[in-house]
């Protein structure tokens, strides 16, 4: 029998490295570096995956078991004093897909281990501080993935394109999200920015289906239509503030999401890669596990 264990941990271990050298490939291809540029990103391209449909719904839920172990050894680790976490930021035009990112990907992890916000309209006790207050509010607790669905970024985004606050306060936010971000990487938690980058075309089919299906006119907003006519600000807006905030320690992901399964496939592996990135392992017994054998055996 030891031959065939080894001869299998040899071929896990295969496993392991092409999946590990696949998603570096995967990172590097949809990381916004220097001379990023919005405009040359196709929405419908699958970079570095060259599978259909199929193929990457069950590349997905290959990579499930490691997602959700990398996430329990994360939560683990909080219980023995660590305080690192991981912060997920999710933004993109309407209908990007970040919903779906938080069911079929985060929602693979145990949910006790997941702190997510949904970003809206600020209310007045949040305007009457400074637009990183209800942020800071929500950031994860140790041992936690948190996730944002929308951000402190509506506040350079929106309020740029919709003339919201004037223009010298918006450009002055973008330094003040920098420091804000790498005092939280400082912190011990991991931030992943991640664009989803969805064509008007695909948004034009999703919002369409919405007014098709009785199921889905409790998503669809009216005034999503009046933002299709602002849609070259937004991604101009987007260019600026990827470019703006982009540091070492908080780097955007601008993932192509016309295709849906192909969106959480990537955002699932750059997850994963965040967590093993921080090297988590299981804490050591704080009591001696054989002594504890022979006292439950003998219970």
């Amino acid at each position: 029998m030891a031959p065939k264990a080894s001869s299998t941990a040899k071929a896990d271990s295969k496993k392991a490295d092409r999946r590990t050298a696949d998603t570096a490939e995967l990172r590097r291809l949809l990381l916004a570096g220097p001379d990023f540029s919005l405009d040359a990103v196709d929405p419908h391209s699958t970079p570095g995956f060259d599978g259909g449909k199929k193929a990457g719904i069950a590349a997905l839920a290959a990579g499930a078991d490691a997602l959700s172990s990398l996430q329990e050894k994360l939560f683990a680790e909080s219980r023995t004093g660590s305080g690192i976490a991981v912060l997920l930021l999710l933004q993109g035009m309407d209908t990007s897909g970040k919903g779906g990112i938080v069911r079929h990907v985060v929602g693979l992890v145990d949910p006790q281990g997941v702190q997510h916000h949904a970003f809206k309209a600020p209310t007045e006790e949040e305007r009457s501080h400074d637009f990183l207050w209800r942020v800071r509010r929500r950031l994860p607790e140790a041992g936690r993935i948190g996730v944002f669905d929308r951000s402190h970024y509506e506040d350079v985004l929106v309020h740029r394109v919709r003339g919201l606050s004037p223009a010298d306060v918006v450009e002055k936010r973008y330094g003040a999200i920098r420091a804000f971000e790498n005092e939280v990487a400082a912190s011990g938690t991991r931030v992943l920015k991640v664009m989803l980058h969805i064509s008007k075309d695909e948004q034009k089919a999703r919002l369409a289906e919405r007014l098709e299906r009785k199921d889905k006119y409790w998503k669809y907003n009216p005034g999503d239509v009046d933002e299709r006519g602002y849609w070259q600000q937004y991604q101009e807006a987007y260019q600026t503030a990827i470019e703006r905030t982009s540091t070492p320690d908080t780097p955007w992901y601008v993932v192509p999401a016309d295709r849906k399964w192909y969106a959480r496939l990537a955002v699932q592996h750059l997850l994963t890669a965040t967590l093993e990135d921080m090297q988590l392992s299981w804490p050591a017994a704080t009591f001696d596990v054989e002594a504890e054998k022979k006292r439950l055996a003998a219970s």
